[in-house]
């Protein structure tokens, strides 16, 4: 059903988008950029979180953290991650395909800014694995999201 509504919803919004789906799983971000052939950054991982009574999804690089300082700032309280049942109650997808697409409950979505460094992110697509190919700006307009700056980047590997 997850994967259903995220067909309908391309369908409906965005026709020229067409869903990945492989054999091979692509629930963590090292198994979608290692099956997509991609660096770990340009997976756009969907987050849940619970801040002062309401729900909110957050998409971000796949190699970036959440920094709960800058959370607490964005959306003034303290943020928590939903648990895997809630979340899938809420977006109608299981972990591992959570995405802003076909959201069983309308949700607000906010687009860290460090999706914006990529011409082209994959989020998932409602299953373990499928995805999209799309530009942040786009995935943003699509989905209504706010730009945001909540993630902490990685820090940059020492050459020698």
């Amino acid at each position: 059903m997850s994967l259903d509504s995220v067909r309908a919803f391309f369908a409906e919004k965005a026709p020229e988008i067409r869903i990945i789906e492989l054999d091979t799983s692509t629930a963590t971000v090292a198994l979608a950029a290692q099956a997509h052939g991609v660096e770990p950054g340009q997976i756009a991982k969907t987050l849940a979180f619970r801040v002062g009574g309401r729900e909110v999804l957050v998409v971000a690089r796949g190699d970036a953290r959440i920094d709960n300082r800058k959370m607490r700032a964005v959306f003034e309280g303290k943020a928590k991650m939903l648990d895997a049942e809630t979340v899938l109650t809420l977006t109608g997808h299981p972990v591992g395909g959570v995405c802003p697409f076909g959201l069983a409950t309308p949700l607000p979505v906010y687009c860290d800014q460090s999706l914006r460094i990529y011409d082209e992110v994959l989020p998932a697509a409602g299953a373990t694995h499928s995805a999209v190919r799309i530009a942040p700006l786009r995935l943003a307009e699509l989905v209504e999201g706010e730009w945001v700056d909540v993630c902490q980047l990685p820090e940059p590997a020492n050459e020698s």
